[in-house]
């Protein structure tokens, strides 16, 4: 019982392990699959920020053009009026005001503005025929007229004079006999067209071919001041004046400029076809989109039919990108999860298994019998598992998928001794006499023949023969044959049948088991695939889809990256992270050792000479030597001094004894005249000492520094740094009397400079 438990607690940690791993594939399925569709998103919504902010772009770019446009036609509109206000005077007494340099303005003014600003439309007016009834020159041949034409706003009460508010225009001076033919005169306007005007055209009398002057009243001839009613686009208006004593005939009419249209001139439309808009302009000035694009400024292109306006887009006509996770034709069919096999999706990523099918990637066959119909002669197909059926067989087949046919006559369904025939799933009965039925069950005899043997009971049907009713063990219509339990065929999937007494046993195949052999064995059930493999159940045997690096019928084996990577020339193939890598032997190298190395060996070099060796050494030895001499010197010199200063510290004393008489007392500098003086000189009686004959030099180091102790040397070389000169002692030293008992005596002295250094060298 033990034994039995721990089997089926390992069982059960097997299937839960199995069921854990299929959560993690599945949680890991989901995860990529929200990743690609949040990728996707963002993508998706990084695109139409583009596509919006190049609307935004073009559309401000638009607005900016008809700003500015606007903006420089009124302001040079400003412009030139206020340059031109003393021009209202008349031409004659601006020149005569000597405004030449105002003048020079306007006249740049207009050219900068004739390029820059958008004339709304034009005023044209033609000089038709002019006649004077009374002379206004003294010959025709030689008079010169021109003319002034002023638009201006309607007035109740025109008047002539300048400001001409809609413009002015003065003609070139003509003959007056060729006024006829001459071109039109156009004046342009910058603003909406109103329609009524004012309008005033003036005849003058040149002084001269090159003079306009309109100030000289006298040189007028003939003034029209009318107002008018005129409609854009429409045909030359026909108009005669009559003056007192001059005829004048002229037409006019007025139309829009180029890219201005409407009934006012107001509507600005430029067909363009270019990033900014793909249109033409109607006679109203409204955009007519090109084929193909659509929008207020039909720069928003029309994609093909039927593309998806949620799933798709088009950057030019008749296009339908699909926005990512979805495609087709339209972009309306969803991306399917990579490596799905037999799944569907409703939305991007998706792999939604079809009928009979199963796992992460709709891969593993469910339903082996609708998917692959194994069973044959309409036999009935029931699925036993991943990958396995059984096939329930029809009378006269068999077999695993009921593949063979069999002889119904090896049941025996021929009673009564009658002989079977096999037909095609049938068969046919020849029965012997005193039977019939289709199986020959049928006797004519009656129980009173005693037709039923082996202890059968005969009953007398109604209609006439009789039946048997036969003991437990046995059959036929007469009780004449022992039973077989196995004649019906009741083991299924080919297993042999085995009549045993009152019951009958089926030996089933290997991979299948039950009373009637119908169970297919589950051969995944002991989980045989290793090292993560996928069991594929199978007849009486299975399959492992083994994960990337192992290999065999259970996966188990390690497959080694060297397999299919073979080295050559002898090299060892070793398996890397990164793939198989070969270690080539001396002399080859290659990726697989198919290169050879040719070595070349350089010829063996003459040794170097040990000269140079020797030399450098005993240099260094020599260097090495003379540095340890001068630092002896050097020590050897530092000793000495620290015992000279010592003995020289040693017998320092206020007063101290001199051992020569003949001592020289020097102070200062020789040059500066001052030579000490000894006041006197005591001769103190003392012990027997004795004093060496050796001299001292004394030198004073300097007069101002009283508290320094000069520097005493004693003289031993004449080679002394100072140069101490004999000079006559002045000091008086009184004759001293020796007694004979002291052979030596010493001698003091008291000195007026308390500085100077006496050394007693022996005492």
């Amino acid at each position: 019982m033990k034994k039995k438990g721990n089997k089926t607690r390992e069982k059960r940690n097997k299937e839960n392990e199995i069921d854990r791993k299929r959560l993690r594939r599945r949680e890991k399925y989901w995860r990529e699959r929200q990743s690609r569709t949040r990728e996707g998103e963002r993508a998706e919504r990084t695109r139409q920020r583009e596509r919006e902010g190049e609307r935004q772009s073009r559309k401000k770019e638009r607005e900016r053009e008809e700003r500015e446009r606007d903006s420089t036609r009124t302001s040079c509109v400003i412009w030139i009026q206020t340059l031109f206000g003393d021009v209202s005077l008349g031409p004659a007494r601006f020149l005569r005001e000597d405004n030449m340099t105002r003048l020079q303005l306007p006249c740049l003014a207009l050219l900068l503005c004739a390029q820059s600003v958008f004339t709304a439309g034009v005023f044209e007016l033609k000089i038709d025929s002019f006649s004077s009834s009374r002379g206004v020159c003294s010959s025709s041949s030689d008079c010169q007229v021109f003319f002034r034409i002023c638009l201006k706003h309607t007035q109740d009460v025109i008047n002539p004079e300048p400001p001409c508010t809609y413009g002015d225009k003065l003609t070139d001076i003509y003959n007056i006999d060729s006024v006829s033919g001459n071109a039109a005169i156009l004046i342009p306007f910058h603003f909406k067209w109103p329609g009524t005007f004012s309008l005033i055209v003036e005849a003058w009398k040149a002084e001269s071919a090159q003079s306009e002057a309109t100030e000289n009243q006298n040189n007028l001839i003939t003034r029209l001041a009318t107002g008018r009613t005129l409609s854009i686009e429409q045909e030359w208006s026909q108009d005669v004046h009559f003056g007192d004593n001059s005829e004048l005939r002229f037409s006019y009419h007025v139309m829009c400029s180029e890219f201005y249209h409407g009934k006012a001139c107001a509507a600005y439309c430029r067909p363009r076809n270019d990033t900014f808009g793909h249109y033409t302009c109607d006679a109203e000035g409204a955009r007519q989109c090109l084929d193909g694009w659509t929008g207020e400024y039909c720069a928003d292109p029309i994609c093909a039919v039927g593309c998806s306006g949620r799933h798709g887009f088009c950057e030019a006509p008749g296009e339908c990108v699909c926005r990512q996770g979805w495609q087709g034709e339209r972009c309306d069919e969803c991306a399917r999860h990579p490596g799905c096999v037999h799944g569907t999706c409703s939305q991007p990523w998706q792999c939604n298994c079809k009928e009979g099918w199963g796992g992460l990637y709709c891969d593993q066959d469910l339903n082996y019998c609708t998917n692959h119909k194994p069973c044959q002669n309409d036999a009935a197909c029931t699925n036993t598992g991943q990958g396995s059926y059984t096939c329930a067989c029809k009378p006269g087949f068999t077999g695993i998928n009921c593949e063979i046919e069999s002889n119904e006559c090896d049941s025996n369904p021929c009673k009564n001794g009658g002989s079977c025939s096999d037909l095609v799933n049938d068969y046919s009965c020849t029965c012997p006499q005193g039977f019939y039925g289709k199986n020959c069950e049928i006797s004519a005899m009656t129980c009173a023949d005693g037709p039923c043997f082996n202890g059968g009971t005969c009953i007398e049907n109604e209609n006439g023969g009789y039946s048997c009713r036969c003991l437990p063990d046995f059959t036929g219509s007469n009780c004449e044959k022992k039973l077989d339990r196995c004649s019906s065929n009741p083991c299924a999937n080919g297993a042999p049948c085995l009549d045993v007494g009152n019951r009958f046993v089926c030996q089933c195949r290997p991979g299948f088991s039950g009373f009637r052999c119908e169970t297919n064995i589950d051969d995944c059930a002991s989980n045989p695939c290793k090292n993560s493999g996928t069991c594929i159940d199978g007849n009486n045997d299975y399959s492992c889809s083994c994960t990337l690096g192992y290999a065999g019928k259970d996966c188990s084996i390690r497959d080694s990256p060297c397999t299919n990577f073979p080295c050559e020339n002898g090299g060892t193939c070793y398996a890397h992270f990164s793939g198989p890598v070969c270690q080539c032997s001396a002399s080859y190298m290659g990726a697989r050792c198919e290169f050879k190395v040719e070595t070349k060996f350089d010829e063996p070099k003459q040794p170097p000479s040990p000269t140079p060796v020797l030399m450098v050494a005993f240099a260094l030895g020599f260097v090495t030597l003379a540095l340890l001499m001068a630092a002896a010197v050097f020590i050897l010199r530092q000793l000495r001094k620290g015992s000279l200063l010592a003995a020289t510290t040693s017998v320092k004393n206020d007063l101290e004894m001199v051992n020569n008489r003949n001592a020289v007392i020097g102070g200062g500098a020789p040059n500066n005249g001052a030579i000490l003086k000894e006041k006197e000189a005591f001769l103190i009686p003392g012990p027997n000492t004795k004093v060496t004959n050796k001299k001292a030099a004394l030198e004073k180091g300097s007069e101002n520094n009283k508290n320094k102790m000069a520097d005493c040397n004693l003289a031993k070389d004449d080679n002394n740094k100072f140069d101490f000169k004999k000079r006559e002692s002045t000091i008086i030293v009184p004759q001293m009397n020796f007694g004979k008992d002291n052979l030596y005596h010493p001698i003091y002295i008291i000195p007026d400079q308390l500085e100077q250094c006496v050394i007693a060298t022996e005492v």
